[in-house]
């Protein structure tokens, strides 16, 4: 076989290989790249993933390589595993440098949201993603403490510089304020803050901007919704039904948004005692998860409670980093790389499906 057929020979095999997310071939996705064939039969090439905290990364080496090696004259494969991360295709004035904005949000206060957005920042972070985190809970900003900064922010050319802890970019309206100080706003001015926490900050190039929401429905999502190219949302709830009525609030408030809603996340899914390691599910279990397969919603994952989450959050240093064996840590890194996931999905779906309307169009 010649070295150009032994390449295309190559090439379809590896086309046969499914991104199950994507539903499509990785060849197609343009996942396959630099694919090299040598004399002495070993083929080289990188796998670009959409997230480098990718959950299904080995299986989808080992299939590649698999691929590889099926191919008649093949004896080795030289794969070198990558992450790029797929832009959004929401388009916006506000933002453009910043690939995918993600809300987290719950329906009820309590349930960890903040905990949550930390946590996921600094997982995708710590993967080599450019992360940034808008707290736009305007009354209860506690995404400072949590990331352990208390300085106020730098100004230049009339905007704020975002501060960074943990490699991860951060405004919150906690950095202007004091410590003691009440936010007592409504409507217009809680708008307009929000709207400035949006324009008035050089982001950069950013690969994801978390946005911590207040609990509830109120005007802060309508606001984002209007002000930002919101790519999709997040929905953090607790197991037991009371905290599940206000996840159906969520989803229906985003649903008429027309912001996808990502996946969910169930939080405190059970107790484990730090002396003996017994899991307790004191709040009840599965019901976040239970409600996100009846949904047909992605499910991210479950986040056990843990005292090392507290202790990691008050001392400003997110449980991912200060306890990177921790259960906890290892369930928040596998719920950033799903996320991470269904944003490239949704982007992959909205772009095919821009495509199609220029093709009916043409």
């Amino acid at each position: 076989m010649s070295d150009e057929k032994l390449l295309e020979a190559v090439r379809a095999a590896l086309g046969t290989v499914q991104d199950p997310d994507l539903h499509n071939d990785l060849v197609s996705l343009n996942m396959i790249r630099e694919l090299a064939i040598s004399e002495d039969g070993i083929a080289s090439f990188q796998l670009v993933l959409t997230t480098g905290a990718c959950p299904i990364k080995k299986e989808l080496e080992d299939s590649c390589r698999e691929a590889a090696l099926s191919v008649e004259g093949i004896h080795h494969a030289d794969i070198e595993v990558t992450a790029e991360t797929r832009k959004s295709t929401t388009t916006h004035d506000n933002l453009p440098d910043v690939a995918h904005v993600i809300a987290i949000a719950s329906g009820k206060g309590g349930v960890g949201k903040s905990t949550v957005t930390a946590n996921l920042a600094c997982a995708l972070a710590a993967d080599g993603a450019r992360v940034g985190i808008l707290d736009a809970d305007i009354y209860g900003p506690s995404i400072p403490m949590m990331m352990g900064v208390s300085k106020q922010p730098f100004v230049q050319d009339k905007k704020m510089l975002p501060l960074e802890a943990h490699g991860v970019r951060m405004i919150s309206m906690g950095f202007l304020l004091e410590e003691d100080q009440a936010v007592i706003w409504r409507g217009p001015m809680l708008m307009g803050a929000i709207r400035q926490l949006i324009t008035d900050v050089l982001w950069g190039e950013l690969d994801y901007l978390l946005i911590d929401l207040p609990p509830g429905t109120g005007d802060v999502p309508m606001t984002l919704a209007q002000n930002a190219p919101v790519s999709g949302a997040v929905i953090v709830s607790t197991p037991q039904n009371v905290a599940l009525l206000d996840v159906v609030r969520g989803v229906s408030m985003f649903e008429k948004l027309e912001i996808p809603v990502l996946g969910a996340v169930e939080n405190m899914s059970q107790f484990i005692c730090p002396s003996c390691g017994h899991a307790e599910a004191i709040f009840g279990k599965g019901g976040a998860e239970a409600y996100a397969v009846e949904q047909n919603m992605p499910f991210l994952g479950t986040i056990p409670l843990e005292p090392a989450i507290r202790e990691a959050g008050d001392g400003g240093t997110p449980v991912v980093l200060a306890a990177p064996e921790s259960a906890s840590a290892k369930a928040f890194r596998h719920a950033a790389g799903m996320l991470a996931r269904m944003a490239s999905c949704a982007a992959h779906d909205k772009e095919t499906a821009n495509a199609q309307e220029l093709a009916a169009a043409e």
